[in-house]
């Protein structure tokens, strides 16, 4: 009986209501916003940094909890179980917007121009990329050739980086491990800046951004979508490096950077079936 582990247990803490006031201050804040109240934006201001601080906050306490020896193996399983239900959660949020994308592609666009719908829209062709029967203009759709390709890239080089990384600090290599996480921050780094670029060429070039329907909505909200996952990564990696720095790694305790690289594999496989559904198809 003397071998059997205690779940611990934490202190009380105030950080999970401080982070549902954020939540909510937030919402109601993107409401007024939306409906043109003066205030929308300061309270969706003011909720972010609430929920910035309660995110440092809890993470800190957690952490230090981990420094003094307080978590145990099952405290470890239930993290890592976390972190998985957390992963899948992010999938199917991407699985919704795919699904609206092919229920666009092979199901709405084809009815507009077919049977009843055809008559009211006479003239618009069932064909991908499309800005639908009511938006006028025309626009250039993405090529997958250029910055998409090199981007893909980065993020299967990035995510080999990662692995390194996960040996190195499995073989007690921290300076290969900090030199790792160093060459993946920059990628994903160099990653932002090339969709950055990328949109700024889809605006000013080939009038393409979210007003420009059906195609113009599903991939800026896609790629945004993901780019936005990229920079939480590259953000998570960039506090991983520097606790690594400070020495809080070792071969034995490191879940902090598993969990963050199972996140950044997840942005790397999510992004090659962006590159076909998007780009190439």
């Amino acid at each position: 009986m003397n071998n059997v582990q205690k779940y611990y247990l934490p202190e009380p803490t105030p950080w999970p209501i401080f982070g549902c006031s954020a939540l909510l201050m937030m919402a109601v804040g993107a409401a007024a916003w939306v409906n043109r109240a003066a205030a929308g934006l300061w309270l969706v201001s003011v909720g972010a940094v609430l929920l910035l601080i309660m995110l440092i906050g809890w993470f800190g306490t957690v952490i230090r909890e981990n420094n003094a020896g307080l978590l145990n193996r099952q405290v470890d399983a239930s993290f890592r179980w976390a972190m998985a239900w957390f992963v899948f959660s992010e999938v199917m949020v991407f699985v919704a917007f795919f699904g609206a994308l092919f229920y666009l592609r092979v199901l709405a666009v084809p009815d507009l121009a077919s049977g009843e719908s055809g008559q009211l829209w006479p003239g618009f062709k069932a064909t991908w990329p499309t800005a639908g029967p009511l938006p006028e203009g025309s626009f250039s759709p993405m090529v997958a050739w250029g910055v998409p390709t090199l981007n893909t890239v980065i993020l299967l080089t990035s995510g080999a980086i990662v692995t390194w990384a996960n040996f190195a600090i499995a073989r007690g290599e921290r300076g290969r491990f900090k030199l790792a996480l160093l060459m993946t921050i920059i990628l994903g780094v160099l990653f932002l800046c090339l969709q950055a670029s990328e949109y700024h060429h889809a605006f000013t070039r080939q009038n393409l951004s979210l007003s420009s329907g059906a195609y113009g909505a599903t991939f800026f909200a896609l790629t945004g979508l993901h780019g936005i996952h990229v920079m939480i990564g590259t953000t998570i990696l960039i506090f991983i490096l520097a606790r690594a720095l400070r020495g809080q790694f070792t071969p034995e305790h490191h879940f902090a950077f598993t969990a963050a690289s199972w996140y950044w594999h997840f942005v790397g496989v999510l992004w090659l079936v962006l590159f076909v559904l998007v780009y190439c198809l």
